[in-house]
């Protein structure tokens, strides 16, 4: 059953895109950019498009925790089985410190971490998280390790790091490490992922003119809204914005985050931004199942 906000429409929407036209609508896309090449696509794709929004912005996917964990996680939350990974990213996996603003940052990366990459992908994890989260094969279905593979497979780097603070102090970490990185390899579209409250460090840096300058997109997997943003020159700066949030999560309302949503596209209707929605999805879900291909060859185009 679709949540009451969508049987209501109060976006005051004229029509709904159908699912086969979203479906054509994603082919277009992918067709244009296809940066990063298919990897277990048919595992992880999203099963069902139950509607669509805002000409393919707005999706509203269905989250089955039978199909979705139990039949895909031989240990629930714990371990999912093994056909969802594969494990030739360890090959290149390390740990590294980098010391800036008078602190000691510690990360690991796999892939083109030590230069040549053509892409960067940095995953920063929420509060009672590590930098292991991340790197972490098989919880979240396989989710982080498909990201892995991803980057591992078409020459670009992926990255995660420890936060302490999740302020302007995290902040200037994260973003010494993209300079560190775009040294590294200066030709790297990067691309930041938060998890959780670790999206106020993606909004922090999406709002600084200096450091979304050398952003290509932030996707927010359960992370709160930031109501500076609406009032910042970040919505001329037009870096590509993904949310996924779940109906049933307790930490940050749903509605609250599509409502932040709609007021992004009612102040400037072209931004980039795209929303999925999981039905029935809990605060982990959009870790567990955001499709990270759909979304990185979007933002990576």
């Amino acid at each position: 059953m679709l949540p009451r906000f969508f049987t209501l429409r109060p976006f005051g929407l004229a029509r709904t895109v159908l699912l086969g036209a979203a479906i054509a609508l994603a082919g277009v896309t992918m067709a244009q950019a296809e940066m990063l090449k298919p990897y277990k696509d048919r595992l992880f794709r999203y099963k069902k498009i139950q509607e669509t929004l805002y000409d393919g912005d707005f999706l509203v996917v269905e989250y089955s925790k039978q199909r979705d964990l139990r039949d895909r996680d031989e240990v629930d939350e714990r371990r999912v089985y093994g056909n969802y990974v594969s494990y030739k990213p360890k090959r290149g996996r390390g740990s590294a410190e980098l010391k800036a603003n008078g602190r000691t940052i510690e990360y690991m990366g796999t892939g083109k971490w030590k230069g040549g990459a053509n892409a960067i992908v940095i995953y920063i994890h929420g509060q009672g998280g590590n930098r292991f989260q991340g790197m972490n094969d098989v919880s979240f279905g396989g989710n982080f390790n498909r990201v892995q593979n991803l980057m591992v497979r078409n020459g670009g780097a992926y990255l995660t790091v420890d936060i302490t603070h999740f302020d302007k102090r995290g902040t200037a970490d994260v973003a010494a490490l993209i300079q560190y990185q775009k040294q590294l390899s200066p030709r790297a579209k990067v691309v930041v992922a938060c998890g959780s409250m670790g999206g106020i460090i993606c909004w922090n840096l999406v709002r600084d003119g200096n450091y979304a300058q050398m952003l290509s997109g932030i996707m927010l997997l359960g992370s709160p809204k930031d109501p500076n943003f609406l009032g910042s020159s970040a919505l001329r700066r037009n870096v590509p914005i993904y949310m996924g949030q779940g109906t049933l999560d307790q930490v940050y309302d749903w509605e609250d985050q599509a409502n932040f949503f709609k007021q992004i596209k009612q102040r400037a209707p072209n931004y980039p931004i795209k929303f999925t929605l999981f039905d029935t999805g809990t605060h982990g879900t959009p870790i567990r199942m955001t499709d990270w291909r759909l979304v990185l060859n979007w933002m990576l185009r």
